[in-house]
């Protein structure tokens, strides 16, 4: 199995290091796209740091980070979930040409309006309970950079990431400082050599370079930058593409349209196409078919990926 996600502790549980490279996964997520070299970049980076993220939350749910850009992106949406199944899908704005060297910010947030946004969204919600959402900041020219700085803010601890993507493969490492504990901890690790491990750990990490982490498995890139650290590592996990669009969900999105703009869509093309934005399976509604939709005892309403056409 080549789409593994690796997870380390320091000998002394000090740091955790986690390491994830996609292939037949990242291809998948393509498969029904063409989308320009620089957002392929962007979008893989995207997609390793929420395999990345959501297994390093304990979370029954979807992780989803999501930009919303004013460039020649409109949106880009990675979801993945809690047993590293993911999705993912770029919109791109017309009349927008996409620069060969483009970045975050020239391909996102030109003109200052970016959104980008981190939603937990639970599998089974209380009474009441809402999908959190938390803000990143647009901060640097990165996915990467950009994530290291709302993972400071919000959980108050060190993390570190590198990301990097091309048509064929993408990968992210990330290591996160872990919180030290007094008590009988501190006879065993002080803060003092807790910081030393972070700082040595970091050094070597940094050294990695982007096509290095492209064109090496993980076993060897861990090998390679921490072959005279003790590591503990955990069972490896296996990341996959899933979208879970269903002709029973695409009805519902489009009861949700309301009858008048079915009709509307009916009348003008003779049936209703729709497309699901993340894995492109198309659906179609004729005349039959958008009836029954309104018919009575109909479930209600629900939302759905797809995109009607």
């Amino acid at each position: 199995m080549t789409d593994q996600l690796k997870k380390y502790l320091t000998e002394d549980r000090s740091v955790r290091v986690q390491a994830v490279r996609l292939a037949e996964t990242w291809k998948a997520v393509q498969a029904n796209h063409d989308y320009p070299p620089a957002i392929t970049h962007l979008l893989g980076e995207l997609v390793a740091a929420s395999t990345l993220l959501a297994a390093n939350i304990k979370f029954d749910g979807s992780l989803v980070l999501q930009i919303q850009g004013d460039g020649p992106i409109a949106l880009l949406v990675v979801e993945c979930r809690s047993d590293l199944s993911l999705r993912a899908t770029v919109k791109m704005r017309e009349g927008h040409d996409v620069p060969t060297d483009g970045n975050m910010q020239s391909l996102l947030n030109p003109g200052g309006n970016g959104r980008f946004i981190v939603v937990l969204d639970p599998q089974r919600k209380l009474p009441g309970q809402q999908a959190y959402q938390g803000i990143v900041p647009l901060e640097g020219d990165t996915v990467a950079q950009a994530l290291q700085h709302y993972m400071k803010a919000s959980e108050q601890l060190d993390t570190r990431l590198w990301l990097a993507a091309d048509a064929d493969h993408t990968a992210g490492m990330l290591i996160q400082r872990l919180p030290h504990h007094g008590g009988a901890d501190a006879q065993i690790l002080t803060e003092q050599a807790a910081t030393e491990t972070w700082d040595r750990t970091n050094a070597l990490a940094s050294t990695l370079k982007r096509d290095e982490m492209l064109e090496t498995d993980i076993d060897t890139l861990i090998h390679r930058l921490f072959w005279e650290e003790t590591l503990v590592a955990f069972d490896p996990q296996p990341v996959r593409w899933h979208c879970p669009c269903t002709r029973e969900r695409v009805a519902s999105m489009l009861r949700s349209l309301g009858e008048e703009e079915v009709n509307s869509i009916l009348a003008e093309r003779g049936q209703v196409d729709v497309g699901c934005d993340f894995c492109g399976k198309p659906y179609k509604f004729d005349s039959v078919d958008c009836a029954t939709l309104f018919s009575p005892n109909q479930p209600p309403p629900g939302d759905a990926p797809p995109t009607v056409h």
